[in-house]
């Protein structure tokens, strides 16, 4: 646990580099070079300790080598492709193999590059920043949480409502929000932030299948896909989490007391409460949409009906009876 610990930490400035690669004399090459180019290198030996080192150390670029033992290049590539908490991270295939079809089966798996061996450091230098580059461009991560901001959030709903298979949104909004970040500060007000991704991923990591998203909207904002059958249990492990992890935001007198005073618009002193969540819940299946636009204003309607109820609260529009709601203590 502590070896894990160390390698988890990442150097600062340091880009860093997954290589897996079975044979140890290409390994120590491709760390010589790699680290000469300013990176910081991660190593495995086979297909399956490649997946649990990413899964371990989120790097930033996959190098992997087609012809391993047990899983090859090619199963790996499409298992990270096929996680959301590895499909971001950009792939480059290294191979003996030139032809036109090994290529193409490597790139319809989701690798971004090959590099074909035996290979010249330039090319492989020249081949990683490139990758790098547009990964940094692609991704519209939220450089406080990590998650996918709006333009990968909207792009994911649409291709799921264009899929045309069911799917959930879950929006979550933090309430009385604010009134923390204006007595705590920013740095403090980050935190809540952060915690509360982190609960999202986890319960959506427990409860999601492999078909979850997680995305940060903005702020306090967040917003979560997966099947319809999964939403429920996700918001309400997502609600008992944060309902825990609140209490701890607080300085202990706040948290006695169970409020903040902040001044409010018209500058007097109010009385805030400890914050909770609002989550509104829109399922497909329940309710076909055809747009995006559609999809948000439903949740929208849905989130204001839950800020005016106490506490930690998921709504959802069932379309079983006008007003419907649920809330989860």
């Amino acid at each position: 646990m502590h070896r894990a610990g160390i390698q988890g930490e990442r150097r600062v400035g340091k880009t860093r580099i997954l290589i897996a690669e079975d044979e140890p004399h290409l390994r120590e090459v491709l760390r010589f070079q790699l680290e000469s180019g300013g990176h910081e290198v991660i190593e495995s030996v086979d297909g399956r300790q490649a997946i649990e080192k990413v899964l371990e150390t989120a790097p930033d670029l996959v190098l992997l080598d087609i012809m391993m033992p047990g899983q090859d290049g090619f199963q790996v590539c499409r298992k990270l492709r096929g996680s959301f908490r590895t499909r971001h991270i950009p792939i480059i295939l290294l191979t003996a193999k030139s032809t036109i079809d090994d290529r193409l089966f490597g790139l319809e798996g989701g690798a971004n590059d090959y590099i074909t061996k035996p290979w010249q450091s330039k090319e492989l230098l020249l081949r990683v920043r490139n990758v790098l580059e547009w990964s940094r461009q692609q991704r519209s991560a939220s450089p406080l949480t990590g998650l996918p901001g709006n333009v990968s959030i909207n792009e994911e709903i649409t291709r799921r409502i264009e899929d045309g298979e069911p799917f959930s949104m879950i929006q979550v909004d933090i309430d009385y929000f604010k009134a923390f970040n204006d007595h705590y500060g920013y740095a403090r007000g980050d935190d809540a932030i952060k915690t509360l991704a982190r609960i999202l991923t986890d319960a959506a990591t427990r409860f999601g299948g492999e078909e979850f998203f997680v995305g940060h909207i903005g702020g306090d904002d967040f917003v979560i896909l997966t099947k319809p059958e999964l939403s429920e249990d996700i918001g309400e492990e997502a609600i008992v989490q944060f309902d825990q992890a609140v209490a701890g935001l607080y300085d202990p007198e706040d948290r006695k007391r169970g409020f903040v005073e902040v001044r409010n618009r018209l500058h007097n002193m109010e009385q805030f409460p400890l914050m909770s969540l609002t989550l509104a819940l829109v399922s497909t299946d329940r309710f076909p949409v055809s747009h995006l636009a559609q999809l948000i204003d439903i949740a929208h309607e849905l989130k204001t009906h839950g800020k005016g109820i106490p506490g930690s609260v998921l709504v959802g529009e069932r379309r079983r009876r006008p007003g419907e709601s649920r809330e989860v203590a």
